[in-house]
């Protein structure tokens, strides 16, 4: 039975030490703030209750295989699964509108013909189908297996076979995100509906590689789900596991110092100058964080993975509403910015702050949320840059107005709002001014991997968000599992079959 130190409390975090628990060992889990879950937070007041982190599941077969080799409950048995259907609505600049069945290509084919026209529908199924072939080649490297040493392959191939494109008498490829979507999809509210699903995650399609194709193919084949009583649910489940596999919290627990001893990790130091010894360390930290922990570096260095860009944040209006939630009301709808170039150089250039951004309104069906029937609980999020000091007060107003496409009479029913910043994500998550880590993608040099979750210094590994594979719900789960397996099976580990 080995000792292990796990550095935060985050849902990769969580992921490495419940598995590692049931492998034998003995896990404590030290957390600077006073709970866990890492960005799953949850905002409540008068009866309301919003989370403030994401508030869909994708992919839920991650933490289903949690569950499943940590214990004889399954994770329906603790938490309420809901699939959302319709998966989402879109508004487009022009007016248009569209609801996409989850996880129904027939459905979704039929939905755009209709609202787009005839043909809208082919084009995005032919996409999904090449986005389909690119998925097949990049899962296992990029999500359930340790980096490759030579993961330069990944970087150097771009796994998306895009359709060749006549353009300026020569035959070209699309190699962005943004020229797939001028080039193959051919209408600017296909183009927008793609873009979206890279902007989401903070990415700009103009220089995002086209293997982002991924994203919006995941949501297609796995559906979106939604857990009763928020997202925060799902955390409070797994570190309800994790508890009854005995692994050890200590909330309040802010780690200043990662102790090596002949060159390997031996432990961590705290803040209040406690010293507590390790066998293994596994840090779910932010970037820059363990080169500050550690003696030596701890960092990718030259010929290793590249370090990540800057990434965008969030912002979040919480919304308490007079009046029932309609009936037929959609849980997700996407209101697209009536200038998208704009939104992008706001967003990652040096243009002025767009003041009718992309927002995503999140109105779910659970009356867990709100004080009564006659009440409803809404979130708006959209992405911007990562500048916590930045003020807020008018861009949230503007999300309410650009909130209105889709919600007639909002003002008139709006009982209170709040506000999250990027400044409340970097006091949660730790991350330099609030940054939200993009899942890891193939191609583009490499730009968009994470650093590999075992590091220079022997018995130190990294989960979590800023490592390998990335950003996102299901990318946490899974690096929870590779870092597991790392431990218990040693370097030569190569994931799950």
């Amino acid at each position: 039975m080995a000792r292990i130190a796990v550095i935060g409390a985050g849902m990769g975090a969580l992921a490495a030490a419940a598995r590692l628990a049931v492998a034998g060992h003995r896990v404590v889990v030290y957390e600077r703030t006073d709970t866990y879950g890492g960005a799953l937070r949850r905002f409540e007041r008068d009866g309301f209750s919003f989370d403030t982190g994401p508030g869909l599941l994708p992919l839920p077969a991650v933490y289903r295989d949690l569950f499943v080799k940590t214990g004889k409950e399954p994770l329906e048995a603790c938490v309420d699964l809901v699939q959302v259907d319709p998966s989402s609505r879109h508004v487009f600049a022009d007016g248009t509108r569209v609801s996409l069945p989850n996880a129904s290509r027939a459905g979704v084919v039929a939905a755009l013909d209709e609202a787009l026209g005839s043909g809208a529908g082919r084009l995005w199924g032919d996409f999904l189908v090449r986005a389909r072939e690119a998925w097949d080649r990049t899962r296992r490297p990029l999500l359930e297996e340790p980096l490759w040493p030579n993961w330069q392959v990944l970087a150097e191939r771009e796994p998306y076979p895009a359709v060749p494109h006549k353009r300026l008498l020569r035959t070209r490829r699309a190699g962005t995100l943004a020229e797939v979507g001028a080039w193959e999809l051919r209408d600017t509210r296909l183009a927008a509906l793609l873009e979206s699903h890279a902007l989401a995650h903070g990415l700009d399609p103009r220089t995002t590689p086209a293997s982002a194709a991924v994203l919006p193919y995941m949501e297609h084949a796995f559906g979106i789900w939604y857990v009763s009583g928020g997202l925060r649910e799902l955390a409070r489940a797994v570190y309800e596991r994790c508890v009854a596999r005995k692994v050890e919290f200590r909330f309040g627990a802010d780690v200043t110092g990662l102790l090596e001893k002949d060159g390997r990790a031996s432990g961590v130091e705290l803040a209040d100058g406690t010293v507590a010894e390790a066998d293994f360390v596994v840090a779910g930290v932010a970037p820059g964080t363990l080169d500050r922990l550690s003696a030596q570096a701890v960092t990718r260095g030259d010929g290793e993975v590249p370090p990540q860009p800057a990434t965008a944040s969030r912002l979040t209006v919480l919304l308490a509403l007079r009046g029932a939630r309609p009936e037929g009301t959609a849980h997700r709808t996407v209101v697209h910015a009536a200038d998208r170039e704009a939104e992008l150089d706001a967003l990652f250039g040096e243009a002025a702050v767009n003041t009718h951004p992309t927002v995503t309104i999140l109105r779910p069906d659970d009356p867990g949320l709100v004080p009564g029937p006659d009440h409803e609980a809404v979130t708006l999020t959209t992405v911007v840059p990562a500048r916590p000091d930045e003020p807020y007060d008018d861009l949230a107003q503007n999300m309410i107005t650009v909130a209105e496409r889709a919600v007639p009479g909002l003002r008139d029913r709006l009982l209170w709002h709040e506000v999250r910043t990027p400044a409340d994500i970097a006091e949660a998550t730790g991350a330099e001014g609030g940054a939200v880590p993009v899942p890891a993608l193939a191609a583009d040099g490499g730009r968009l991997l994470h650093p590999s979750n075992s590091t220079r210094v022997p018995g130190l590994f990294t989960v979590g968000g800023w490592a390998h594979p990335g950003g996102g719900l299901p990318h946490a789960g899974m690096s929870g599992a590779l870092v597991a397996g790392l431990i218990v099976e040693g370097p030569e580990f190569r994931g799950s079959q």
